[in-house]
């Protein structure tokens, strides 16, 4: 095997540059994987458009939805082995605190995550994208022969959705909104599907985005440049009762108050996406008059297994969500691209080398 890796780095605010560096050498509980795709998260492209507020250092490498073939299994791995395809599921925690104890290590404040930015207690570390990548044997789930890598690679968003899903106490027969047709929005939508919600809505401003929504089963995709006009709309849409809950992944404001709208009294609204500042204005006396419940996502745990088997089951069509491949060696390009062109793209993904 050859000894270095084509490797896209992170030099500066939005600068990427194409780079040689070694292949890594896996520790005795980690497999080496030669990737073969690695989705372009909104994180990455935010972390390279203003590296998330001076705490990523570069030079970093971004990317963290991977899957790919293992190579190498460390001393003391049984499982995943040499020719197993994985998905990766990209955060290492600590496995001794409270939360990793209790069942709830994405909350663990010492995850040491794929691309993440610096917290006082888990430096940054380089991301996927890349052409092998060593990572913890455990955190390596095979793929069903039915799955391709490329579907692989996208169970790390479709388990955020399913996250949200669970947080919002999602059952069958509600109506849900979901709020944001990008990556993030539509594999939510796939996931209330799969928990048995009657009718799932989809709001979002741009045109290609709620067709992409409507092509995967929305029951109705909603143009919110209007938020008052939309809500009025999902009010419409459900005899005017309202939804039972709401999914937010944009972090907009101005919609934020109008979902809550458009919510019934006794509602669930899920927070998935980070507003550009950080903040959130939501209308607070109507909120408790209502008697909201607010329940946030922070990435996902124990997730992976449920996801791969709701794709390989054909419950979800996660490559229908793709709408660019790149080769790794146009990744300046996609970047660029992914920063410039939000209006036509839905999911970018970027296709490693064949060897």
């Amino acid at each position: 095997m050859k000894k270095t890796m084509l490797t896209a780095l992170m030099t500066g605010p939005r600068k990427i540059e194409l780079v040689e560096r070694d292949i890594p050498v896996p520790g005795p509980d980690q497999v080496l994987i030669r990737l073969e795709y690695v989705g372009i998260c909104g994180s990455d492209l935010h972390i390279l458009e203003k590296d998330w507020g001076g705490r990523v250092t570069a030079p970093h490498v971004l990317g963290h939805e991977c899957a790919g073939v293992v190579v190498e299994a460390g001393s003391r791995v049984g499982n995943p082995l040499p020719g197993d395809r994985v998905a990766v599921e990209p955060g290492r925690t600590c496995g001794k605190c409270e939360y990793c104890r209790t069942g709830r290590y994405n909350l663990c404040r010492e995850v040491k995550f794929l691309a993440a930015p610096n917290t006082p207690a888990s430096p940054q570390v380089d991301g996927a994208f890349c052409e092998y990548l060593a990572h913890d044997a455990d955190l390596c789930f095979k793929l069903p022969e039915r799955l391709s890598t490329l579907e692989g690679a996208l169970i790390e968003p479709l388990a955020v959705g399913f996250h949200a899903a669970n947080q919002g106490g999602a059952r069958p027969g509600q109506s849900a909104v979901v709020v944001g047709a990008g990556c993030i929005g539509l594999v939510s939508m796939m996931a209330l599907r799969i928990c048995g919600v009657a009718r799932v809505f989809v709001c979002d401003i741009m045109k290609n985005r709620l067709a992409k929504a409507a092509e995967l089963g929305a029951d109705a995709a909603v143009d919110s440049r209007d938020p008052a006009a939309a809500a009025d709309r999902l009010l419409e849409l459900t005899g005017g009762a309202g939804c039972d809950l709401a999914v937010d992944t944009a972090g907009i404001s101005a919609m934020a108050g109008e979902t809550v709208r458009a919510l019934k009294k006794g509602a669930n609204l899920v927070l998935v996406g980070y507003s550009p500042d950080g903040s959130l204005v939501i209308p607070l006396r109507e909120i408790i008059n209502k008697e909201i419940t607010l329940r946030s996502v922070f990435r996902y745990r124990n997730i992976y297994p449920m996801a791969i088997e709701s794709a390989a089951a054909g419950l979800v069509d996660l490559k229908r969500i793709v709408s660019n491949v790149y080769p790794l060696s146009e990744a300046p390009r996609a970047l660029a691209e992914g920063l410039e062109n939000k209006a036509s793209i839905v999911k970018s993904v970027l296709r490693m080398p064949v060897p």
